[in-house]
């Protein structure tokens, strides 16, 4: 089993910044890829960033130029830098692992954490 832990989130005024951290523990055998999701009330679940194990990135259109993704090996730990924070970002950030076991990636979910945006 793997466990992810996240951290970080909180309330922040628009233009401000957070970071949101995620430990992962248990059977880590061969991650595929880590990621950032999150979830407005009403909306449905959206990968907002994302990092391959070739540190192959991808960001969603919204967050461009605003978050960075980053990895610590070492830690086995995956951060999201969120700066200008918006309003619209808003949301349940969820933190995700595909691990890959005997041929079949697994998604594995943390327990979210809020990011409220409000002045």
């Amino acid at each position: 089993q793997v466990q992810l832990v996240e951290s970080g989130g909180g309330l922040v005024q628009p233009g401000g910044s957070l970071r949101l951290s995620c430990a992962a523990s248990g059977s880590i055998f061969s991650i595929v890829a880590m990621g950032w999701y999150r979830q407005a009330p009403g909306k449905q679940r959206e990968l907002v960033a994302s990092i391959t194990a070739a540190r192959s990135i991808n960001y969603a259109d919204s967050v461009k130029g605003r978050f960075t993704i980053s990895r610590d090996n070492a830690k086995n730990t995956v951060y999201l830098q969120m700066n200008s924070l918006k309003p619209e970002d808003t949301a349940v950030y969820y933190c995700n692992h595909k691990i890959a076991t005997t041929g079949v990636i697994y998604d594995y979910w943390g327990q979210g954490t809020q990011v409220t945006v409000s002045s």
